[in-house]
């Protein structure tokens, strides 16, 4: 095969910029005391648009320095709040189209991590927090020219159910030894992802509730396979919020054996298992509303989904 070298697609920029917010009570001022909020984000940016010279040439008179989108990020910390991170990634990118005419585009992602307050003779403290570990809330916004996408949702949200789980009924053949069963362990690790039709929300209900219906969802259902119980909480999510085009998901299977205890006299009705770590099953899928129009650039770069 010949032909010219050409630069293809490309984007560039900072990485994993660390931004911790501190909202005070404007009542206490800025010293010690008083009521805070905290907002603590790890922020991505990238750009695309004509960087063409800089590639091939060495020419860096349209590259916005890496430096400055995070210098960028702080500032809008500052000037503009968080609120929401949706949000501040839309004011991110929207600025960096607007700035710089050879910015067609780009990428802004940022993950969420929670904090609760710490309580201090019953009552959460106004200005101490403890880290929490349910889940990471996750976003990404993408802009092509005068199209926008946002793209939210959560990871490391681990859940398991004790009990009202089953697994039956599949193909058994010379290499099956996987026993059936009526009553099992089911646990998992939720990545979600979910699309938004709309730039013009309130991010933050609706991450609220999306997990909350998630999690309701995988709680309440009666699971007869983890493929099952993926569907109906992508299918719950997308019946009560319109806002929402698809959602995907990857949920590995958390295995949790049975442990013999018959060597050493002892019953084990469904109380001691082995929690394996690997190898483990997988589950990856989308559910979407039947019709509705694909959307394959939101999903461009959020890999390791069907």
């Amino acid at each position: 095969m010949s032909g010219r070298i050409v630069l293809g697609a490309n984007q560039y920029g900072k990485a994993e910029v660390r931004l911790v917010r501190i909202t005070r009570d404007p009542s206490t001022g800025s010293g010690s005391g008083g009521r805070h909020e905290i907002e603590d984000l790890n922020v991505t940016s990238q750009l695309r648009g004509d960087f063409e010279a800089c590639h091939t040439q060495g020419d860096n008179s349209q590259v916005v320095a890496t430096d400055s989108q995070k210098n960028t990020v702080y500032a809008f910390a500052k000037q503009h709040g968080i609120g929401s991170p949706e949000q501040f990634l839309l004011t991110l990118g929207r600025h960096f189209v607007d700035a710089y005419p050879w910015v067609s585009g780009g990428r802004w992602e940022a993950e969420q991590y929670a904090w609760k307050r710490i309580p201090v003779d019953g009552q959460p403290h106004d200005h101490a927090f403890v880290r929490t570990g349910q889940e990471t809330r996750t976003a990404v916004v993408q802009i092509d020219g005068d199209t926008t996408h946002v793209v939210a949702g959560l990871t490391d949200c681990t859940v398991l159910k004790s009990t009202g789980s089953e697994f039956h009924g599949f193909p058994r053949d010379q290499y099956t030894t996987l026993a059936e069963t009526t009553d099992r362990i089911l646990a998992t690790s939720v990545t979600a992802w979910w699309r938004y039709t709309s730039t013009d929300l309130d991010f933050n209900a609706l991450y609220d509730g999306i997990r909350d219906t998630l999690l309701a969802t995988f709680a309440s259902l009666h699971s007869y396979a983890l493929q099952q119980t993926l569907f109906e909480m992508g299918k719950a999510a997308l019946e009560a919020f319109p806002d929402v085009a698809e959602i995907k998901f990857s949920m590995p299977n958390k295995h949790h054996f049975l442990v013999d205890l018959e060597p050493f006299g002892l019953d084990n009705p469904n109380e001691v298992f082995f929690a394996a770590d690997r190898p483990y099953g997988l589950i990856q899928a989308t559910v979407e509303r039947e019709g509705a129009t694909p959307a394959p650039a939101a999903w461009a770069t959020i890999p390791g989904f069907c």
